[in-house]
């Protein structure tokens, strides 16, 4: 699979809600990936897959793993959030038409916070011209 490798930053993490989800999903599906949405039909949503049933480009960004589980972003997008953590959570509704949660009543829910000056510095130093 594709994917540019970022930090060892922590960029993306999951409440207990959503990796308590995210096994039930696994147990149902199998092996899942996560791609922030960027838009379009299901909004901003991060969108879970069955692994290998989404194509991960050459300008997707591995942010992470969480439920044992990818995460990736467009590299576009990345340049947006690349000074915030995503935290993935779960909410009782419905997501995106596409994204495996659906059915259960819930959707994944993206919420953020930006890095502190030390795991900014860290990430560039990491990182170097790309961040």
């Amino acid at each position: 699979m594709g994917g540019i490798p970022i930090s060892t930053v922590k960029r993306v993490l999951a409440t207990e809600a959503a990796l308590e989800l995210i096994e039930r999903l696994k147990a149902k599906h199998g092996q899942l990936l996560f791609h922030q949405s960027g838009g379009c039909c299901d909004g901003s949503s991060p969108m879970c897959y069955p692994a290998g049933e989404f194509m991960i480009g050459d300008h997707d960004v591995l942010l992470g793993v969480i439920g044992g589980c990818n995460f990736y972003m467009s590299e576009a997008q990345y340049e947006y959030w690349k000074h915030t953590q995503l935290i993935i959570d779960v909410v009782p509704g419905r997501g995106g038409m596409f994204s495996l949660e659906g059915p259960e009543g819930v959707r994944f829910l993206t919420r953020s916070r930006v890095f502190s000056p030390e795991e900014q510095a860290a990430i560039k130093q990491e990182d170097g011209d790309r961040v």
